[in-house]
């Protein structure tokens, strides 16, 4: 049966449009019109609300209690998307930080058990580490970085039926490892990264095509150093993630980055934790424990590890730090993040043909109900 919402504002491509009705039906967007001209069957009435597409985090290493690395399982991963689709995140990608080869193995499965097995949301995985640089090591555990080899490319690019991100230090492989990575299907990203701007370039050139958490973790630009945010933000082409929490990153610098280049080529991302979507003040990585206070996860030596952050509250920090206008704001947190996954055509957008991923949310951006492939989260979800 055929859904139509109307009477609100409907984000369509850049701006807010009123008096627009979309028609959804199978799981994905059919019409966009009148509502006089929509086809029989439900009506549902924005009040004036906004119909927004669902939320694409490209990078969720835990939630609702739950860290990916300690419990690398569907039922797992199927309760971080419950967790985070509360705040609006229709698609996302369960993230693995560096860990032994063992535990990746594990988690490629479980990410392919719950796509076989339809859990919503579930878009692929993100492989954040083992490749990185001791010296942007953040909160990962250096004992288990390693070299990025043939046998490495394999186990990596294994994945049926999802999308594989791999975020790694472009100085510590080479331009034609990177080059076989994405020939193999990867989306390469660089991150946790002490690369200057030469070494930076050259992953850009072999085909890495985004930065994760931009400025965080990665060697800075300095007058006679540009370094990889230097690389970043001189490109036009690359997509920059970003986690808008207020303690990452001053929201001063972001809005200078957001000067420099297409403000298309920027995501929101959460880089969020167990803590999202639950009530407790601490949880354990690897034996170490982190401390959730005022909005952060901080280990035991004050470093950052990951964030308290959901995607829509990312979206407020972006109208309300960054001085976005709301429909940027909407899209750096669907369409962009989709278009750097190859998603473009299918999800991220409201458009017909497209998946049916989308939230009605308020000026607040506070998520009335949402939809995944036309299925709504019922009340117990």
């Amino acid at each position: 049966m055929a859904t139509t919402f109307h009477n609100g504002r409907v984000l369509i491509d850049d701006r807010l449009t009123e008096g627009v009705a979309v028609t959804i039906e199978g799981g994905r967007i059919t019409r966009l019109g009148s509502i006089q001209d929509a086809a029989a069957g439900e009506r549902i009435d924005l009040d004036g609300r906004m119909l927004a597409p669902g939320f694409v985090d490209t990078q969720v290493n835990g939630g609702g209690g739950v860290l990916f690395n300690a419990c690398p399982t569907v039922d797992c991963i199927a309760a971080i998307g419950k967790a985070h689709r509360v705040f609006g995140t229709t698609g996302f990608l369960p993230t693995l930080i560096s860990d032994d080869l063992s535990v990746i193995d594990t988690a490629i499965t479980a990410v392919e058990d719950a796509i076989a097995r339809g859990v919503p949301g579930v878009l692929g995985i993100h492989i954040e580490g083992p490749y990185l640089n001791e010296n942007r090591k953040g909160v990962h555990d250096a004992s288990k970085f390693r070299t990025l080899d043939p046998d490495a490319i394999a186990r990596l690019t294994r994945l049926k039926g999802g999308r594989t991100l791999v975020t790694l230090a472009p100085e510590m492989t080479t331009p034609e490892m990177i080059r076989r990575l994405v020939a193999a299907g990867a989306v390469v990203a660089a991150g946790h990264t002490d690369a200057n701007y030469a070494e930076t370039r050259a992953g850009l050139d072999a085909g890495m095509t985004g930065f994760t958490h931009l400025f965080n973790a990665m060697s800075p630009l300095v007058n006679r150093a540009p370094g990889a945010v230097g690389a970043a933000l001189e490109d036009i082409h690359a997509w920059c993630g970003l986690i808008v929490d207020g303690h990452h990153v001053d929201p001063v610098v972001l809005r200078l980055a957001l000067r420099c280049r297409p403000l298309n080529r920027f995501m929101l991302v959460t880089d969020a934790m167990p803590s999202v979507g639950d009530d407790r003040d601490h949880f354990d990585i690897q034996g170490r424990r982190i401390e959730v206070r005022d909005g952060m996860c901080v280990a035991p030596d004050g470093t950052l590890a990951g964030s308290d952050l959901n995607m829509a509250a990312a979206v407020r920090n972006a109208r309300d730090l960054l001085s976005l206008d709301i429909a940027s704001a909407l899209q750096m947190a669907s369409a962009w993040p989709a278009e750097f996954l190859g998603l473009g055509g299918s999800r991220g957008a409201i458009r017909q043909g497209l998946s049916a991923d989308l939230l009605i949310v308020d000026d607040q951006i506070n998520v009335a109900r949402s939809w995944i492939a036309g299925v709504e989260a019922s009340p117990c979800d």
